[in-house]
């Protein structure tokens, strides 16, 4: 196997391992939310500190997981035009939309690193009394998930560019 080929199965095992543990995130937070439900209207019992963790762990859901989906191919698209396009087409179209969204993913990277930097100076924390203290750790999150999608991305470039050759060699044939 060559290099490109090495580094983009090492590129995809990291996203599912990290995408599996956010299988288990998304268990914990819906155990959470009914907890937190049941308490409240059974026993009239709430607390800011789980709900807020609630919030805390969707986001983390969403960050770590939105590369996993992609890499599953798991989110919505619109393949209307699409399906009916020739391969070439379709190399076009996925090459520039990869370029895109790694432009983007570096985007968010770029301009959060500057947020999350101010929150953790800060040492932000809840404004509600008996939040969550580190709020800056949550924050921290946003470039972490953005890079394991630019990473992703990567990968999918990566894996197009060699499918794309692979299929030239063939019409070759």
């Amino acid at each position: 196997m060559n290099t490109v080929g090495v580094a983009t199965r090492r590129i995809e095992a990291l996203i599912d391992a990290i995408g599996q543990a956010t299988l288990y995130l998304s268990l914990a937070m819906i155990a959470l939310v009914a907890t937190n439900v049941l308490l409240r209207y059974a026993f009239s019992f709430g607390s800011v500190w789980s709900q807020e963790l609630e919030w805390h762990l969707l986001a983390t859901v969403i960050l770590l997981g939105m590369s996993y989906s992609l890499q599953r191919g798991d989110n919505v698209r619109v393949d209307v035009f699409y399906a009916d396009f020739k391969p070439r087409t379709k190399f076009f179209v996925d090459l520039f939309s990869y370029v895109l969204q790694l432009a983007i993913a570096l985007l968010f990277i770029k301009l959060s690193l500057a947020y999350v930097g101010q929150s953790f100076a800060i040492g932000e924390t809840s404004a509600d009394p008996g939040g969550i203290p580190l709020r800056w750790a949550v924050k921290g999150l946003i470039p972490v998930g953005f890079g394991l999608l630019a990473l992703m991305t990567v990968g999918a470039l990566l894996r197009l560019v060699v499918i794309e050759q692979t299929r030239q060699e063939a019409e070759r044939v």
